[in-house]
């Protein structure tokens, strides 16, 4: 299953990007997160910094392996994000390759940030480790002398 954790960049340079995503109530993410009080999971707000660190870095061969999580250095949640709200996910370079900082904050509804921070972190992309023809498969049990 495949998912956009954001919905359309606004601001763009080489070394950061900007996006905004609206949380919709009824997505199937917020379920069971929590039934009685629907929040954006932490986890997704982390996904949603990391989907904004991979259009800032995608240079538009598409033929490389994906980028996927690394590390994840200093992440903070502050507040809840509720169904319904609308986040603004900036990611920035932190020094040199794929080494990024991110904050999702929550914006009001002239979208202006409140300066609700609701996660804020440093981490890494790397490429995906693909199994060739031939290749030991990923995760498969490796004897050891």
């Amino acid at each position: 299953m495949s998912f956009r954790l954001i919905d359309e960049v606004i601001e763009r340079d080489s070394e950061r990007l900007v996006a905004v995503k609206l949380v919709e109530a009824d997505a199937p993410y917020l379920r069971d997160h929590f039934p009685t009080f629907p929040v954006l999971p932490g986890v997704l707000m982390l996904e949603a910094m990391v989907q904004a660190a991979r259009e800032l870095a995608d240079q538009g061969d598409r033929s490389d392996p994906p980028l996927v999580l690394g590390t994840v250095r200093a992440l903070k949640y502050g507040r809840f994000v509720a169904a319904g709200s609308t986040i603004r996910v900036e990611v920035s370079r932190a020094g040199e390759g794929l080494d990024f900082k991110g904050r999702v904050e929550i914006l009001e509804g002239d979208g202006v940030g409140d300066g609700a921070v609701a996660a804020s972190g440093r981490f890494t992309l790397r490429a995906a480790r693909i199994a060739s023809a031939g290749s030991p498969r990923l995760g498969a049990p490796r004897a050891y002398a």
